[in-house]
């Protein structure tokens, strides 16, 4: 008896990966229970926008870095909540901060 293929929704191929690449640099996959997204990094406008928006709705920071991200994927993955949370949780990984040094002259 064969197994059962496990169902992928919103999976891009290697070609689609490496259009965005090109336009956006990296590109991060995000997946949960079968359903795939696609992201770039925020840049610094859509933090600004996010952040001044999330000060009254917290919830509504991490819904615009999503959106403002999202590249391509399973819908799924912005509108349901249990996926939304999943999602929004792995964030932090688009949003690097490089280490500064700073002294006294």
């Amino acid at each position: 008896m064969e197994k059962d293929k496990k169902q992928e929704f919103g999976k891009a191929t290697n070609e689609q990966i490496a259009q965005w690449k090109a336009m956006h640099g990296d590109v991060y996959e995000v997946s949960v229970e079968g359903h795939y997204g696609y992201l770039k990094k925020p840049d610094r406008n859509t933090l600004s926008y996010a952040t001044s928006m999330g000060q009254s709705d917290p919830m509504k920071f991490n819904e615009l870095v999503l959106r403002n991200c999202w590249l391509d994927g399973s819908g799924v993955l912005q509108d349901k909540d249990e996926y939304f949370f999943a999602v929004v949780a792995q964030l932090d990984v688009l949003i690097e901060v490089k280490d500064a040094e700073i002294k006294k002259l």
